[in-house]
């Protein structure tokens, strides 16, 4: 028994020194700076479940803007919920002695006067509830006056490009208004709120869509929303208000201020965002959680806080050159700009709806992105509702390599969420089944208002988007089934509830494209018992396609990957139905290039609109060619033959070739692409890219940085793991990677060798591959 005990203690001691080593290396990621902000611009972000904030001290006074999730009003903009502003009496900051502090390990931000350290701050978000903390204490009793911001005090009629920010974007019918906020004092309570009134652009995308006689069969998440909270302090009674105004937009505030000095200052911001019939049930709600926070220890939660975080940093991590011998190279900050950048996600981990692709959760002023734009700090580029699938994928595939399997529940349930609204599409428009998504789709499961067409011809189909862009582009949809397929192969979830998804967006392609050729003529498959994929879409860029290349990969691999989950997935003979829609997917098409076979986008089309690359989609996100898999040549020559993927070839934005070079094993072309995406953004906080195509910070950017890095450490074909199949070889590195087959991949390159490989389960340590020894000079 004694012998147990002590194996216990040995194991228990091991096991918290390597946790240690690897949060000492973790800490050298933590963003620090030693002087105040300019402005929101060169803010920190922090945050926690689905609350944001972009924390930064100007002028000696502590700001921060609060977003969360799903806050979303009448015209569909995502707006913010105000900004707190603290002023400390005497201030610790005037005599120039300053510390601000992003801590990775436990989530929070730490801000001191620095040497003397005699006044510290603490700013952490819950995740477990959406409650904002805001902790002040000092080694001599001061005094504090907290303001709540807010530029929503009337109502805002949106003028020109600011409706970009919200769902009428380039066309607004009519005046578009953001409708004000109620804010007021309750006892010594800020209470804060926007309810959105009717009608939305809900119903005015409805009637324009033709769908007012299904109307209550739709899904709208706009009506009778309502979003806001409170903001409350130990020690603090209500002030007054005052105007102001912050860089172009003007504000009141509402202050609370401290009944007497004190060493000690607690502020707690209590956020409510629902659909309530009747605004006092939101009252009661918020009203709850306030009751809620008054029972709870602070410390208890901190604590379990800070567990959460740790768990999320073991269980994936890339550290390069964790030795810090090179930190002023774009190597080591690459590895950091990932960790920071993954931080930036799990902000969202919870939100009931996906990171928004053009900004998340951590948008700040648009005159700091463009100077013509003078709109509110309400304002991104494409749209607070509108989810752009081809960028909205690029945020959630990293999130399979790194484990975060629970953070992808927010994406998958936005697309399970509409499906009934897809499927009513197809009927109403078609008369046949499936679920038919469009690429800018609102959060209510329809195309986008503007995108759609408000002027269009009198009898162009209604189910069709009058758009040279987006036109019959409906297969990313199949993106998101795949991911979901994947959590079932690398992790072995119960994806059951998303099948009913993934088999409606498949019905949909086998349905649409026989109901079309049906219209063309007698025959609904071509001479080869084919469906043809007449007319499609190879991304935005190839257009009025003939059998798409991108469209064919993501068909056969969705259905193939589907036909290999057990059989209690499916009813009795299902699979069989299946298997024959798989055999009706035409090939992918060739085409020589100087004498070289290449993949081509499609078998024809008629024109080329944007600057993407699909005809590299069979590798990225397909992988039906890369390292280890047959005909790795043919996509190698697309990639250094094709002459519009060579003139498209970039590092900015929602570009891919990163990902492309790693999964065909360039190491070279790899190594040059990934260090110039995954290098410091133009903003303060390093992982603030942007705007790129969208917005800052990019959030696509840094989802294909993430991508890039994992490719280049690990691929996988089957059972098979490649290790370092683009890894240059004097990049040291420690990483830990998941893979399918429910693995866990931790090892650590020094000086080109593998020098500490752990693999979960054992047993899979079988089918690793080192892939070092086998560089060609790629």
């Amino acid at each position: 028994m004694k012998q147990l005990q002590i194996i216990t203690i040995i194991f228990g001691l091991f096991f918290a020194s390597k946790i240690s080593a690897q949060f000492a290396k973790l800490n050298q990621y933590n963003i620090s700076w030693n002087s105040q902000s300019k402005n929101a611009g060169a803010s920190m972000p922090c945050g926690g479940g689905d609350v944001g904030l972009n924390v930064w001290v100007e002028g000696n006074d502590l700001f921060f803007y609060v977003a969360r999730s799903g806050t979303f009003d009448e015209n569909n903009a995502l707006l913010k919920l105000g900004r707190l502003r603290l002023t400390l009496r005497p201030n610790p900051f005037a005599n120039g002695h300053f510390r601000q502090e992003l801590n990775l390990k436990d989530g929070s931000i730490y801000i001191s006067n620095g040497e003397k350290n005699t006044t510290n701050i603490h700013i952490w978000v819950e995740v477990k509830q959406p409650v904002i903390h805001l902790d002040v204490k000092s080694k001599e009793a001061i005094s504090a006056i907290l303001y709540y911001e807010n530029w929503r005090y009337k109502d805002h009629i949106v003028k020109g490009k600011e409706n970009n920010e919200n769902s009428y974007k380039f066309a607004p019918q009519g005046i578009i208004t953001t409708h004000k906020d109620e804010v007021s004092f309750n006892e010594n309570k800020i209470v804060f709120y926007h309810r959105n009134e009717s009608p939305t652009v809900f119903d005015a995308t409805v009637k324009e869509q033709g769908l007012d006689s299904v109307k209550n069969e739709l899904f709208d998440p706009l009506k009778n929303l309502t979003f806001g909270g409170f903001v409350q302090g130990k020690n603090m009674i209500a002030d007054n208000t005052s105007m102001g105004k912050y860089l172009n937009t003007p504000y009141r505030a509402w202050a609370l201020k401290t009944k007497h000095k004190s060493k000690k200052i607690e502020v707690q911001i209590g956020l409510c965002t629902g659909q309530y019939i009747y605004q006092s049930l939101w009252n009661e709600s918020l009203n709850q959680l306030s009751n809620d926070i008054s029972k709870e220890n602070n410390s208890i939660i901190w604590d379990k806080n800070k567990n959460w975080w740790q768990q999320f940093w073991e269980r994936s991590f890339i550290i390069i050159d964790p030795s810090k011998q090179n930190i002023d190279t774009g190597v080591w900050s690459a590895g950091r700009n990932y960790q920071l950048f993954r931080y930036m996600l799990a902000c969202n981990a919870y939100g009931k709806y996906p990171t928004k692709f053009n900004g998340g959760l951590f948008t700040t002023d648009p005159v700091l992105v463009d100077s013509n734009y003078i709109f509110t700090p309400d304002f991104r580029n494409w749209g607070g509702g509108t989810f752009t699938a081809q960028n909205q994928r690029l945020i959630y595939y990293p999130m399979l390599k790194s484990g975060d399997y629970d953070m992808m529940q927010s994406e998958f349930n936005f697309y399970n969420r509409l499906l009934k609204t897809a499927e009513i599409r197809s009927e109403v428009y078609w008369q046949h089944p499936g679920a038919c998504f469009t690429e800018q789709l609102e959060d209510f499961g329809l195309p986008n208002p503007s995108e759609y067409g408000w002027k269009r011809p009198l009898n162009y189909d209604k189910g069709m988007e009058y758009n040279a862009w987006l036109e019959y582009l409906w297969d990313t949809d199949l993106e998101f089934c795949n991911m979901i397929l994947e959590t079932k192969f690398y992790n072995n979830s119960d994806i059951s509830k998303y099948l009913p998804l993934i088999k409606s967006c498949l019905t949909f392609f086998d349905a649409h494209y026989q109901y079309l050729a049906r219209k063309r003529g007698r025959k609904i498959l071509d001479a080869n018992g084919h469906l043809v994929l007449f007319p499609g879409s190879a991304c935005e860029t190839y257009k009025m396609t003939y059998n798409s290349s991108s469209t064919i990969a993501a068909l056969k691999t969705v259905l193939q990957h589907l036909l290999e989950l057990p059989d209690s997935y499916f009813q009795k003979n299902e699979k069989e139905k299946w298997q024959a829609m798989l055999h009706r997917i035409p090939p992918i098409s060739f085409r020589m290039v100087n004498g070289h076979t290449t993949i081509s986008p499609a078998a024809a089309w008629e024109r080329i609109n944007n600057v993407e690359s699909p005809q590299l989609y069979p590798v990225f996100p397909w992988g039906i060619y890369g390292v280890g898999k047959p005909n790795l040549d043919t996509a190698r020559n697309t990639w250094f033959y094709d002459t519009t993927v060579i003139k498209n070839k970039s590092f900015v934005g929602w570009k891919q070739d990163n990902i492309f070079a790693a999964r065909l094993g360039l190491t070279k072309a790899a190594e040059k692409l990934e260090l110039e995406k995954i290098k410091n953004g133009p903003n303060r906080f390093p992982a603030f890219w942007g705007p790129g195509f969208d917005w800052t910070p990019d959030h696509n950017w840094g989802g294909t940085a993430m991508i890039g890095l994992q490719e280049m450490l690990l691929q996988t074909n089957g059972k098979k793991i490649y290790l370092f199949p683009a890894w240059p070889k004097d990049w040291d590195v420690h990483f830990k990677l998941h893979a399918p087959y429910a693995t866990v991949v931790e090892g650590t390159l020094t000086n080109g060798k593998l020098i500490d490989l752990i693999v979960s389960p054992k047993s899979r340590k079988a089918d690793i591959v080192n892939l070092l020894t086998h560089k060609n000079g790629n």
